[in-house]
């Protein structure tokens, strides 16, 4: 077992990490269980594959269960199963210092959250994220939202939890195209300042994917202590470090809106196709070497993740995903930062692109591919 602290003064709680760690979910759960029971959001595909293994563990702790039970998809992040959420959690009473548990991927992890910030002015919640992607990157940080017609993730609110418990066993159960997408999430960390990681990826990636125990433990602690590090810095993106975390958003968001948020592309295989647009945009800048740009590219590629337009099946043009990407919640007067890159383990925030030369690069990026 490996414990992750995220130091947030007041705020600060501990990451879990333990493979098996649902079966054993009462001995860390049960002192956040007042009056005995705890209030549990899920899916229904995770409430299937895990809400069994985690009941039995707090009922042999002690500890009641009460299932709130969501559809699955990234169409859950909503205005209307916010409301239902909420109405769900006022009826079973829940006080403010109750703990509501997230059990699930990100969508269950970012609109619970959200739900419980704003419940009676905020209670307590815990992520026991089931997916790669919540494990390794939205579990962690206090990031909390839903979508609007607009845009992703543009209603929320910076809100902690109380604990991260997470079991990588819980991947088991995943279908490989779930966690190839959270991988990408993995191979980011390496591309914003640390090459070696990146390097490690191109070694043992394929381990991880095929479910080596090893290979998916080394990649979940070494992936959460860099966010951990990264959220102590700047919890909120006042100095413009937590924004690195953000490399390959901002295309991804883009390539998500023009597929509207459904299953035609997952989250973290949008941050993949704008991770390797990133690089590339860089490349044409004359930023980063061309062949580090190449190096994301075949990775990327290789595992099976979109790396362009055409994988990521996206039809628009470069206009149209531009138009996409002036509702980002990251847009200061005007201006859209950029995450570009260097080299690989070189990122870094650039304010002054113009939205109409990153137009030009993806139909040329477009057009170069197709060629």
């Amino acid at each position: 077992m490996a414990i992750v602290r995220v130091a947030l003064d007041a705020r600060s709680y501990d990451i879990v990490i333990e493979e098996g760690a649902l079966d054993r979910a009462g001995s860390h759960l049960a002192s956040h269980a007042r009056k005995g029971r705890l209030v549990v959001v899920t899916d229904a595909h995770v409430a299937a594959a895990q809400l069994p293994r985690l009941e039995a563990s707090l009922r042999a702790a002690n500890v009641a269960v009460e299932p709130i039970i969501l559809p699955p998809g990234e169409q859950t992040k909503s205005w209307r199963h916010l409301e239902g959420l909420l109405d769900d959690l006022l009826a079973l009473e829940i006080e403010r210092g109750d703990h509501v548990v997230a059990l699930g991927g990100g969508v269950i992890g970012d609109l619970t959250g959200f739900a419980a910030s704003i419940l009676k002015r905020g209670c307590h919640f815990i992520q026991v994220p089931t997916t790669l992607l919540a494990q390794v990157d939205s579990s962690v940080g206090g990031k909390t939202a839903i979508n609007a017609k607009a845009g992703k993730n543009l209603i929320g609110s910076f809100y902690q939890p109380a604990l991260v418990l997470i079991d990588s066993s819980t991947l088991d159960s995943l279908p490989l195209r779930e966690t190839r997408a959270g991988y990408a999430e993995v191979v980011k960390y390496g591309l914003i300042d640390d090459p070696d990681f990146f390097a490690w990826c191109e070694r043992e990636g394929q381990k991880l994917l095929a479910g080596d125990p090893q290979a998916r433990e080394y990649a979940i602690e070494r992936s959460v202590r860099a966010k951990a590090a990264i959220v102590a810095d700047d919890e909120r993106e006042t100095s413009g470090r937590r924004a690195l975390l953000n490399l390959g958003h901002t295309f991804g968001h883009a390539l998500e809106a023009d597929t509207g948020f459904s299953d035609t592309l997952l989250h973290g295989e949008g941050v993949a196709a704008g991770m390797a647009l990133a690089f590339r945009y860089s490349a044409r800048l004359g930023l980063c070497p061309t062949d580090e740009a190449e190096r994301v590219t075949a990775h990327l590629k290789a595992v099976g993740l979109p790396h362009d337009l055409a994988s990521a099946h996206v039809q628009a043009d470069g206009a149209a995903l531009v138009a996409h990407m002036l509702h980002d919640k990251k847009m200061a007067a005007g201006t859209l930062p950029f995450l570009l890159a260097r080299g690989i383990g070189q990122t870094f925030l650039s304010k002054d692109v113009a939205l109409t030369d990153v137009a030009a690069f993806l139909d040329d990026d477009r057009a170069a591919v197709e060629a």
